[in-house]
């Protein structure tokens, strides 16, 4: 299983399975981040947060913890 926090930098992978529950959960669903949508990895900060990704057209920036929640494949 890989998540997205193990995505590389430039790398755009496809959403398989969202994980967590509650708000966590829900936080990362209003961001736009769905089963099947294609996520493009633009920087992935060095020593902490966060990781900026593109998603549907819009730039967001994802905490570590929640981007590790994110079950992906990646498109080959």
């Amino acid at each position: 299983m890989k998540t997205l926090r193990e995505a590389a930098c430039g790398e755009t992978v496809k959403v398989k399975k969202i994980y967590g529950e509650g708000p966590v959960r829900r936080r990362i669903m209003d961001m736009g981040i769905t089963k099947g949508v294609s996520v493009s990895v633009r920087k992935v900060a060095p020593l902490g947060d966060p990781i900026e990704v593109t998603i549907r057209g819009y730039e967001l920036s994802l905490r570590k913890s929640d981007a590790a929640m994110i079950e992906i494949e990646s498109f080959f």
